[in-house]
């Protein structure tokens, strides 16, 4: 039985991931802020080294893509100088390090699937805090995993599915962005890679063991396809639902812009490691069950 370090015990992707882990046999201790504040580097490093774990999981992040345009410093510690910190106290440990990032550290301009060598060029600080996180994470502990993933989606947390549903409860219509293009994924799906990959990080010394690799649903979409089955979906279980009208990016400015295109490649991920991701649509079903209850019957007369 490995004893595994979770940082982040609310977020999305560390409420999935804790069961996973567990429910494979592993010790599993999962902090919050009040345990493990990664905007405090030293103070984080001092918390990995007293747990003395075999593996540490980073699920926490700043995600408040807007908000860091202004809260450039706290996006940075958070995103990059904590997660390095507690990346080399692993290190020091003998323990590897698997930790999220995010499509974001692309420009969204290739017009095809990105894979883990194409050169970042993130558009706002929140992809730059991750990028420079990636980075120095990777130079503090070799044996490091960084997964990176998008469109995030889980029944837990705030997330688009959750804000969708939530609008379609109060409004007739929502004008949705359609020329913004990704894969939506799930945290279960997230949580049960971090889960498969642990047992080789755990005990493999080879080098393809390490690095980046992109996590990220079968399919793709926009966020105006992805709302519209949302509708569907929930309108099938007896949930809300709305009009979906499409829009451009310029008709809903935001303070960080966000990549046109960021479609990630998961060629690695399955050669590596042997995971194939689900069809988003095939999650977005599960997620919806999960929040809403299975497809309603059909009455027939």
């Amino acid at each position: 039985m490995s004893r595994i370090l979770v940082l982040g015990r609310s977020g999305q992707v560390a409420t999935a991931l804790v069961p996973r882990l567990r429910a494979d046999g592993h010790e599993v201790e999962a902090v919050g802020r009040a345990e493990v504040d990664l905007a405090n580097p030293p103070a984080a490093r001092d918390a990995v080294l007293a747990r003395r774990p075999d593996l540490v999981i980073n699920a926490a992040a700043y995600t408040a893509v807007d908000r860091a345009e202004t809260e450039e410093a706290a996006a940075m510690a958070l995103n990059a100088d904590g997660p390095a910190a507690a990346a080399a106290a692993a290190a020091s440990l003998g323990a590897p390090f698997i930790h999220f990032s995010t499509d974001y550290v692309f420009d969204g301009e290739k017009g095809e699937p990105y894979t883990e060598t194409d050169a970042t060029n993130p558009l706002g600080v929140y992809g730059r805090s991750k990028l420079l996180g990636e980075e120095a994470l990777a130079a503090a502990n070799p044996r490091s995993v960084i997964l990176r993933t998008a469109w995030v989606c889980s029944p837990h947390g705030a997330n688009f599915l959750k804000t969708m549903l939530r609008l379609a409860a109060e409004r007739e219509e929502l004008g949705v962005v359609d020329d913004q293009r990704g894969k939506p994924t799930f945290a279960r799906d997230l949580a049960d890679v971090a889960a498969r990959i642990a047992p080789a990080a755990l005990t493999s010394g080879a080098p393809d063991t390490w690095g980046v690799f992109h996590v990220a649903s079968r399919g793709e979409t926009t966020w105006c396809g992805f709302a519209r089955a949302i509708m569907e979906g929930s309108l099938a279980r007896g949930g809300p639902a709305c009009r979906v009208r499409a829009i451009s990016t310029e008709d809903y400015p935001t303070p960080a812009r966000r990549p046109a295109d960021s479609r990630l490649a998961t060629d690695r991920l399955e050669r590596v490691y042997g995971v194939s991701m689900p069809d988003w649509r095939e999650a977005l079903e599960d997620c919806l069950d999960s929040l809403l209850g299975p497809i309603k019957a059909r009455k027939t007369s």
